[in-house]
């Protein structure tokens, strides 16, 4: 199936896209289904925004997140 990314509206493969979801108190508020480049920058403006400095270790088996 394909459908277009909420984000840009070009055609997206669901084995590409991502989806987005916006929950406060288990309700969701919001959903965007993004192609791979929108939801890179969705990634990149939701760390800027939201300020998020964090240092991620990759040790060869798991990721450790510091904050």
């Amino acid at each position: 199936m394909t459908d277009g990314c909420d984000a840009c509206g070009d055609s997206v493969s669901d084995a590409l896209a991502r989806t987005v979801r916006l929950t406060v108190d288990r309700s969701q508020i919001d959903s965007q289904r993004l192609c791979p480049e929108c939801f890179a920058d969705w990634i990149d403006r939701y760390e800027r925004e939201m300020g998020t400095d964090r240092e991620v270790i990759d040790d060869g088996d798991d990721e450790i997140i510091v904050d």
